[in-house]
């Protein structure tokens, strides 16, 4: 029996008794839904992309799987920035709406459905759940005191408040939490409290508040946590709810809300945060009214549908706790496991709009290929929670060494001898069956990789096998193959192996890079899928062979960088232009100009005083409970180890500082905080946010040294 033969019917009859015992599931996922009120960037990106991905390799598989997401349009920021553009909340998410499709569409992001909270679907399903909630006895009402703003007539949410901390006493801090020494209280409690929305000093009033009853769901909810529905890693981390006790859940908002109405309370609107999470039910909805898709068949009870939300560390809460209660309490089934993934940083730290660094969707796509970054976050992607950084140099050079310097290559070495010495037509023999059978083979080990969201060793496993193929090129040299007349056959077997390589390869790497997958398809004359990638193309005729990928481009790099520097520039005129009153404002969405006044004077001595330090941060850790806070563990030479607490966990995570050089202030009198004793200052420059820089000496710099 011919090699060609051979290997195409053993592995047609391995793949179909396969296939036959792999049955059909039924798959609903989703990503967080963004807001509408500001383009999409790259930290968004992480998420649809790795979603993305999921969902176009489970339709691979053959099952019936829908990706759907809307954009969350609702609360006062919408509210409010609609007001400052002067138009109506409505045409403001519906031109957002149209932005955020395009931008996902640059990258190839396919949803089966893409919606807006701010639909009759919404509507009708977050009145029924609070009604079903309502009638079991899980909604309370309780009389509230809360900051309202006299001028713009409104009650103001936490971070619509700006104020002196009540703990430490630092000036302009949010109305929830202190930048400087990490506590967190009430807006109530915030000393010279103003409106970031007019400047006025608001008021006290009370007010009566709706409120679903979350710990009478503590026992199922700490089950169902535990149920394998999580990452063990965010499980453990929800366990800080249980311990401190679940709070009633505040689910109402004060007219003027720009959201839905609660029924049968006139002037009461559904927080955001309620009807965000039913989008995802409205979007199905949706999809199915128009498509004919038995919507019960995946959110009924006793359903068997499989259904994935893909979503950011940061709103775990919501998902977690508050979603899977008001869908238990409203007698609906919960989601069969949340899926979380890290923050994006950039060259090592968060996104920075000074540094260019907070890089829109829209500019990157004027510059580069999505695909680019499909593969590059793919690459770094695994089913754990860590951050993904996505530094440039390593990307410019992941993506030109691998697809380019890799997989394109195997193509671009066979294709031109298959066009222009064999008709353009493959060998009808495939020259080294055990090595394609071995490219065939890893296949259940990829899906599987792919399945678990273990991406990035999925892609390792493919660059192993795209660096065999090389190999094998590399020794068979069909170059200098067909200089001799009587090796003409073997050069079109060995060419016609590497293609038949390269398919195998472009078949997985397709859930990744479905725009080069569908110029490879044009370029073979055939689809690649999981019916058909075990068989290899013999006799087979394909196209004449156009580049597939461009390596990245430095320059083109730099120019992205430097033109997302100008991001708020535009914003910055136009508030300005719109209210030249609203200092306060401005300063709230970081575009304000102005500088900080001068603090009172001090002399020569004064200065002399303070004894400047070179540190080591040795270890580096979240501080339970502070939202800003970084505890540092500083040598300072001589075997000498400080604790501070800094607050410049907005600009750097924990593990980015290990093993850094700073400057201290080594004789700053040691402060008692209700996290631990701080004893010394980190210095930091910047205007705060992401764009807060710790001061790090030269090179040479040794633990102790003073700065001068």
């Amino acid at each position: 029996m011919p090699a060609s033969v051979s290997f195409n019917y053993i592995f047609s009859v391995i793949y179909a008794k396969e296939h036959s015992l792999m049955s059909t599931r039924k798959i609903l996922v989703t990503s967080a839904l963004p807001y509408a009120n500001g383009p999409i960037h790259l930290g968004h990106l992480l998420e649809y992309i790795q979603t993305d991905i999921w969902a176009r390799f489970q339709k691979a598989r053959g099952h019936e799987c829908y990706y759907v997401c809307a954009d969350d349009a609702h609360g006062t920021p919408i509210m409010l920035k609609a007001q400052e553009l002067g138009i109506t909340p409505e045409q403001m998410i519906a031109q957002t709406n149209i932005e955020h499709q395009a931008d996902f569409a640059g990258f190839a992001i396919h949803f089966d459905n893409y919606h807006s909270t701010h639909s009759d679907e919404n509507r009708a399903f977050a009145n029924q759940i609070y009604n079903k909630l309502n009638e079991n006895g899980y909604i309370k009402r309780k009389t509230i005191s809360q900051l309202f703003d006299p001028e713009k007539q409104m009650f103001l949410p936490d971070r619509f408040v700006k104020g002196d901390c009540p703990k430490c006493g630092a000036l302009d801090q949010n109305g929830d939490s202190c930048d400087v020494c990490g506590a967190t209280y009430s807006p109530t409690e915030v000393k010279n409290a103003r409106s970031v929305v007019s400047g006025a000093t608001p008021i006290l009033k009370d007010s009566e508040h709706y409120f679903f009853d979350l710990p009478a769901f503590s026992q199922m909810l700490q089950d169902w946590t535990r149920s394998g529905s999580l990452q063990e890693e965010m499980a453990n981390k929800l366990q800080e709810w249980f311990k401190d006790g679940l709070q009633m859940w505040d689910i109402s908002r004060d007219a003027p809300y720009f959201g839905f109405e609660i029924p049968n309370a006139p002037g009461k609107f559904f927080y955001v945060w309620l009807d965000a999470p039913i989008g995802y039910l409205a979007s199905f909805k949706n999809l199915c009214d128009k498509t004919g898709i038995d919507f019960d068949s995946f959110w009924h009870l006793d359903s068997t549908a499989e259904i994935y939300h893909f979503i950011g560390k940061d709103i775990i809460y919501f998902h977690s706790l508050f979603w899977p209660a008001m869908l238990h309490g409203a007698g609906m089934r919960k989601p069969n496991a949340i899926f979380a993934h890290g923050f994006v940083t950039v060259n090592g730290a968060k996104m920075s709009k000074s540094r260019g660094t907070f890089i829109k969707a829209r500019t990157y796509l004027d510059y580069l290929n999505p695909e680019y970054l499909r593969y590059y976050f793919a690459s770094k992607l695994s089913s754990s929670i860590t951050d993904l950084d996505l530094n440039l140099d390593d990307f410019s050079q992941k993506v030109n060494a691998d697809l380019v310097g890799k997989v394109v290559n195997i193509a671009s070495r066979c294709a031109s001898f298959i066009s222009k010495r064999y008709d353009g037509k493959l060998s009808a023999t495939v020259a080294e069956p055990q090595l394609l059978a071995e490219f065939v083979a890893a296949g259940d080990s990829i899906a599987d990789s792919f399945e678990h969201r273990e991406f990035a060793r999925a892609i390792r496993d493919i660059m192993t096998l795209a660096d065999k193929a090389n190999q094998y090129i590399d020794a068979k040299a069909p170059w200098v193959l067909v200089k001799d007349d009587s090796k003409q056959q073997e050069a079109h077997d060995v060419c016609s192996m590497g293609i038949n390589l390269f398919r195998v390869l472009m078949h997985y790497l397709k859930p990744v890079l479905p725009l080069m997958a569908a110029e490879t398809e044009a370029f073979l004359n055939t689809e690649l899928n999981w019916n058909n990638y075990q068989q290899a193309l013999t006799n087979h005729a394909i196209s004449p062979f156009k580049a597939l990928m461009q390596r990245v481009d430095p320059v083109k790099v730099a120019a992205m960088v430097e033109a997302s520097k100008d991001n708020l520039q535009p914003q910055v005129a136009a508030k300005a232009e719109a209210s030249k009153t609203v200092k306060v404002e401005q300063q709230s969405l970081n575009a304000s100009t102005e500088r900080e006044p001068i603090a009172e004077k001090i002399n020569i001595d004064d200065f002399a005083k303070i004894d400047l330090r070179v540190a080591k941060i040795v270890k580096a850790s979240a501080v339970e409970g502070a939202d800003k806070l970084v505890q540092l563990q500083l040598d300072i030479g001589n075997g000498e180890i400080r604790q501070v607490f800094a607050g410049i966990k907005s600009a750097y995570s924990p593990e980015q500082l290990e093993g850094r050089l700073t400057v201290m202030v080594a004789n700053l009198a040691p402060r008692k905080m209700r996290f631990g004793l701080s004893e010394g200052m980190v210095l930091a420059a910047g205007p705060g946010g992401s764009d807060l820089f710790i001061l790090s000496p030269d090179d040479g710099a040794t633990p102790g040294m003073r700065v001068k």
